[in-house]
């Protein structure tokens, strides 16, 4: 990942053009790529990065004149605060409705459930946060349109985050819930008569929570990447809008360094969920 994130964020362009302008001099784009050690061969760039970046110094932000690190981490902590509130509805609100709708099967709350799921992932996340932003903010007046100023202004960009997950969520909760109350075991537990909340809870979701658990790990790791969206229409200062900032301006430092934590954060929810897979089902051991 670090090599090809430097090679790519090199063949992006020349970042004079954009931090000094089309009008600077070729002494100044000159002095400009010496001073940056842009004038050093690539492969001397990158092991001089990698050798600072393994002590955790990621290098100086091109256009904010600070450290790439801490610019990453202090916007990280604001994305990883609304990611966290649209996850949270979003499990709940899935799972609640995909049980609900596999153990009605074939009812009202299995037809609603499975018309939630379609809407949910056919309808744009940029539409519907810009259709909350028209009704409650600027129809209703009762949320702010933007920005980061307590607990009102996480809830539409968070139900906006979230929406497409909890469709998600909320399909494979069903299917995999239904696979586990066809089983033999189930039929054999209902048989004994015991409790329906006791058959669906204990018995049949703890065996369907292995593929749930993977849907929830790689959609936190999705709202993480479709944050951008999100915080680009509702000016909201988090990791993803950097991004997008940082791009454009072709500030190589903090591109990488943003990379790279997104690369950290991606294998350590992995190897979390993989090692949770053990607690969840007794059948799985890791030698």
């Amino acid at each position: 990942m670090s090599i090809l994130v430097f090679v790519l964020v090199r063949l992006s362009g020349d970042p004079t053009y954009i931090l000094l302008g089309r009008d600077a001099s070729p002494e100044a784009r000159e002095e400009f790529r010496r001073d940056w050690g842009l004038d050093k061969p690539i492969v001397f760039q990158y092991g001089v990065w990698l050798i600072r970046g393994i002590q955790g110094d990621f290098g100086e932000s091109m256009l904010r004149k600070k450290p790439a690190l801490n610019l990453v981490i202090n916007h990280l902590w604001n994305t990883l605060q609304l990611v966290l509130v649209a996850m949270s509805f979003s499990v709940v609100l899935g799972m609640v409705i995909g049980i609900t709708s596999a153990v009605k099967q074939g009812g009202l709350a299995d037809w609603l459930g499975r018309y939630f799921s379609l809407l949910g992932q056919s309808a744009p996340t940029f539409w519907v946060g810009i259709m909350l932003m028209m009704l409650l903010a600027a129809h209703w007046n009762l949320l702010p349109t933007s920005g980061k100023s307590g607990f009102k202004s996480f809830l539409m960009p968070a139900f906006t985050l979230g929406w497409f997950s909890t469709a998600a969520i909320l399909r494979i909760s069903r299917s995999a819930m239904l696979d586990v109350l066809g089983s033999e075991y189930i039929k054999a537990a209902r048989a004994m008569g015991l409790p329906q909340p006791l058959v669906v809870l204990k018995y049949a979701l703890r065996n369907a929570a292995i593929t749930v658990l993977t849907m929830i790990s790689l959609q936190f790791i999705a709202l993480l990447g479709s944050s951008v969206i999100v915080e680009t229409v509702f000016a909201w200062p988090g990791i993803g809008r950097l991004a997008v900032e940082t791009i454009f301006a072709r500030d190589f430092p903090l591109i990488q360094a943003l990379t790279i934590v997104f690369a950290v954060i991606f294998i350590t929810i992995n190897l979390f969920v993989d090692i949770l897979y053990g607690y969840i089902d007794p059948r799985i051991r890791y030698n």
